[in-house]
């Protein structure tokens, strides 16, 4: 990387290395050539804020599943071990990686994260307090343009083939299915959800990839395609596409920040099942603050667990057909205004917070370069790692 520096100050040094949030050992690097240094977080501020103060301070750590314990760094914000997914469980004392990464992110300049001031602010004081440099959150980022273009040209008969079915049921009817690229659940879970999605009469789209075997080995999929209920997608199917039709109802999800972000965007309320990482957090924010989610896996059962079918039937019917689903439809129709007004800049010239933070970010970054490198005599370039 250092090499990479040197050739490009040959000619013209880049305004900025704006850095993925594990590659945060690249801000002493860009520090050695003067050059202003960015973390990009994914992740919510809460979120992600919870995460870094629970391996910073460990608070659970001795604690039996039913215990609680406060939060450190965040006001009045309560948690129960059991509520924690199970990477972190089992955490029995500091674990080199992370700290060292929390370390390098002191270094850096500045924080970029992909959401929303106005719907994170107890995340965003958090990192306010924890760290030196400026916050700046910038969301929506939620483009899946990219992950179209790797899917190739099966993507379009995917798309058609979701959309059609989508076509054909009503408004707010459909319940959306996916847990990532990364996240599976296991086959007792996947027997229970399948018992639950047709005990619940709903329709539903089942995005279930890294599943080769589903065919040969699930007498339930047949079943499902004749009731003509539920369509099950094994590959890349357009979530944004989906999560923006009128027909859809609800998400159940992972809580993995980037599908929070893209179903809150289009005001999609969210069936919460936190698998891992910071998701357990996300879950609790959505439910607790936001009010746009119901947790499945909450309420004494062990996030990590087989839960029985009966549960996610009864999650499932408060979202899609309970008075308190509606409610959090219309509370997900604000999130999705509040989303909106902060990523534009209006008529009259009032700008949203996420643009400020964007012109706060460039004003650093060209302050810095301008006191270094003195006025530029060449279009200016970012650096992404």
């Amino acid at each position: 990387m250092s090499n990479l520096f040197l050739e490009e100050n040959c000619s013209r040094p880049p305004l900025c290395v704006i850095s993925d949030m594990f590659f945060s050992w690249t801000a002493k690097i860009a520090h050695t050539f003067g050059i202003f240094h960015v973390i990009f977080n994914a992740g919510g501020c809460f979120g992600m804020g919870a995460y870094h103060s629970t391996w910073i301070n460990l608070p659970h750590v001795g604690k039996k599943s039913d215990d609680e314990y406060f939060l450190p760094g965040f006001k009045n914000c309560k948690l129960l071990v059991k509520e924690l997914t199970e990477d972190i469980r089992v955490i029995t004392g500091p674990v080199p990686f992370p700290q060292t990464m929390f370390q390098e992110w002191l270094e850096t300049d500045g924080m970029f994260f992909n959401t929303v001031e106005e719907m994170d602010l107890m995340g965003l004081d958090y990192y306010k307090k924890q760290f030196p440099c400026p916050i700046w959150t910038i969301g929506p980022i939620v483009s899946s343009f990219g992950s179209k273009a790797r899917a190739g040209k099966s993507s379009e008969d995917i798309s058609k083939i979701c959309i059609n079915y989508l076509d054909s049921k009503s408004p707010n009817s459909v319940l959306y299915v996916a847990f990532g690229s990364q996240c599976t659940i296991t086959e007792s879970q996947t027997e229970n959800l399948v018992r639950a999605l047709e005990s619940s009469g709903i329709n539903f789209i089942w995005i279930k990839r890294n599943s080769s075997k589903i065919n040969q080995e699930n007498e339930w999929l047949p079943r499902i395609q004749y009731s003509k209920k539920g369509l099950v997608v094994q590959q890349w199917a357009p979530q944004m596409e989906i999560l923006s039709h009128k027909s859809i109802g609800g998400f159940l999800s992972h809580c993995r920040w980037n599908s929070v972000m893209e179903a809150l965007t289009n005001g999609v309320p969210i069936l919460g099942w936190p698998m891992g990482a910071e998701q357990s957090f996300n879950a609790k924010m959505l439910e607790e603050e936001l009010k746009v989610c119901v947790r499945i896996m909450a309420s004494g059962v062990v996030i990590s667990s087989d839960i029985k079918h009966e549960e996610i039937v009864k999650k499932i019917e408060i979202l899609m057909k309970e008075t308190q689903g509606k409610e959090m439809r219309k509370r997900a129709l604000m999130v999705k205004e509040m989303i909106h007004s902060a990523s534009i800049t209006t008529k009259e010239g009032l700008k949203g917070s996420s643009v400020i933070a964007m012109d706060e970010f460039l004003n650093a970054a060209f302050c810095m370069r301008k006191n270094i490198f003195g006025s530029p005599e060449k279009p200016l370039h970012a650096l992404i790692v």
